[in-house]
């Protein structure tokens, strides 16, 4: 471990600002990295295949990825700092003291990602970080097999959505479906059912789907407030609704995610 006393040393220039999303998104996709937090996600990104550049890690932890000395990082640097140069750095308190800076890999199109798929999700206009990530812990939690991602939804691999899905968006593949939502006629073409998720008054119950419809489902979810966007709507094969009681309109999306796929994954 190589401690780190100056937090305008330019070794770990990587872990500057990261609460500054604005900066981030300039920063990180362009130059094909992504930031891991907390060692859970570290090991998660490791065991998914993705290369480590380098590690920053509150000093007194280093103990903690002992067991990584021996080749686990291959030839990515381990810097150390305390508390409160870390937070100077970051610009937050890493209370996990744990960092990551990786590589990214290279996405694969959305006719591999579907040729391995039987059930699939795809989001429209998901542009909150913490939805993305709850979207994908669920996803990979209950049985679904890939998401799709329109042009304009968040990144997955944004140090945010990275760790609420707890490393979870590794274990599930994922491609940008473009242009949109033109490209969602790809999904008939290889067999897919395209569920529009609303409230509208002519959506049926999910529990109400034919077993055809259910074969090779293609969950479709739009943004909080606005919902599906018309031309998304207008893709669909059938739109769909979680039944609600007590005059509640609607569930936070993550949360209609998660119970829209046990719905379409149990037996």
């Amino acid at each position: 471990m190589e401690l780190i006393t100056d937090p305008a040393d330019e070794r770990i220039a990587d872990y500057r600002a990261l609460t500054d999303l604005e900066l981030r998104t300039r920063w990180e996709p362009p130059n094909g990295l992504f930031i891991a937090e907390g060692e859970l996600v570290l090991r998660r990104a490791l065991a998914a295949g993705y290369r480590p550049r380098s590690v920053l890690i509150e000093a007194k932890r280093a103990g903690q990825l002992a067991d990584l000395a021996q080749g686990g990082l291959g030839e990515a640097a381990v810097y150390g700092a305390d508390a409160a140069l870390l937070q100077q750095i970051t610009g937050f308190h890493v209370h996990r003291g744990v960092l990551a800076s990786f590589h990214r890999k290279t996405l694969p199109s959305v006719t591999e990602v579907l040729a391995q798929a039987r059930r699939v999700v795809v989001l429209e206009d998901i542009n909150n970080h913490t939805n993305i990530g709850a979207i994908f812990r669920g996803v990979a939690a209950l049985g679904m097999d890939a998401v799709l991602l329109s042009p304009t939804c968040a990144d997955p691999l944004y140090r945010r959505s990275v760790r609420v899905s707890m490393g979870e968006v590794f274990a599930i593949p994922y491609a940008t479906l473009d242009p949109w939502p033109e490209g969602l006629d790809v999904l008939r073409e290889a067999g897919f059912t395209v569920l529009a998720m609303t409230p509208a008054p002519d959506a049926i119950s999910l529990h109400e789907l034919s077993a055809d419809q259910r074969r090779r489902p293609a969950l479709l979810m739009g943004a909080e407030g606005p919902g599906l966007t018309a031309g998304a709507l207008k893709s669909s094969d059938a739109r769909v609704v979680i039944p609600m009681h007590r005059g509640v309109d609607s569930l936070n999306v993550a949360a209609a995610t998660a119970v829209a796929c046990w719905e379409l994954t149990r037996p």
